[in-house]
């Protein structure tokens, strides 16, 4: 009985979002703009408070001594985790333009390689400040029955832990990005990449560039009006063609005001990692 009541729970919806009077290609997302995070879509005047956990974990993370500081410029493996207490706010400003706020405070390892013979000590650990960051999120123009909606960004990551090896962020980050939605009757498609402009530094080279930095291919599905469904193809970060992962979550509205999401990404090549799972309570209020 108490499993048949949440099923009807889930697809009855408690205080469901009101999306009757939507398209049909606008009601997986309800109309909103595409926030940073897979399943999130930011609705005019909407304040969202999204406290969330996240682990990392790898068993052989690439990483370089040299640009670490301790030695040759040669890569090799390690073993790497990561767990972060991170927090997003996010306001819909209008129906075309959102900023995003982030912060979060991060625990790091990582041991080195058997084959290292480098002054690189045999583990690293890290705590404290992690990235901060703020995004200006804007759509260009809208979805139609015969055009995909495009939408813009830009990324803005501020510098954090300078004389830290493994968390926070050494100098300001800016990453554009673009993105194109397109709702159908199976799920609501979207792909989205940014651009990075990289500053590689090591004791034999200096180098700055151009990439095409994180892209996702992502799929929505909205089963009722209390769950989501999403499923994404993430990877390509600093211009690097084997890290993708496979990512899939659940959004699950209890009430109007409060969702509950969960996420999981496997790697799919070697340099991707091995699990990130994701936990997080998402806090929604619109006058």
């Amino acid at each position: 009985m108490r499993f048949a009541a949440l099923v009807l729970l889930l697809w009855c919806g408690v205080a469901g979002a009101q999306t009757g009077n939507l398209p049909r290609f606008l009601r997986d997302r309800e109309g909103g703009i595409p926030s940073s995070e897979l399943g999130i879509y930011i609705q005019p005047r909407q304040l969202m408070v999204f406290p969330f956990y996240e682990h990392v974990r790898d068993h052989n993370q690439e990483y370089n001594p040299s640009l670490l500081g301790f030695g040759r410029d040669e890569d090799f493996r390690g073993k790497f985790r990561q767990s972060s207490g991170e927090l997003l706010l996010a306001y819909g400003l209008s129906d075309r333009l959102a900023v995003e706020f982030g912060i979060s405070r991060t625990r790091a390892t990582l041991e080195k390689s058997q084959s290292d013979t480098t002054a690189t000590p045999a583990r690293i650990e890290e705590s404290g400040l992690g990235d901060v960051e703020g995004q200006i999120r804007m759509r260009v123009t809208r979805e139609s029955s015969r055009r995909p909606e495009i939408f813009g960004f830009l990324e803005i990551t501020a510098p954090s832990q300078k004389k830290t090896l493994l968390i926070g962020n050494f100098d300001w980050d800016f990453k554009p990005g673009i993105g194109a939605v397109r709702g159908y009757s199976w799920g609501t498609v979207t792909f989205r990449t940014t651009f990075e402009y990289t500053r590689d530094q090591t004791p034999v080279q200096q180098s700055r560039h151009l990439d095409i930095g994180e892209t996702s291919l992502e799929y929505l599905k909205r089963l009722s009006p209390a769950l989501r469904l999403s499923l994404a193809m993430e990877g390509g970060e600093g211009g690097a063609p084997d890290e993708w992962e496979l990512r899939s979550g659940v959004l699950w509205r209890t009430s109007q005001a409060l969702s509950v999401k969960l996420d999981n990404s496997v790697g799919l090549f070697s340099k991707s990692p091995d699990w990130t799972p994701q936990v997080g309570l998402l806090f929604s209020a619109i006058p």
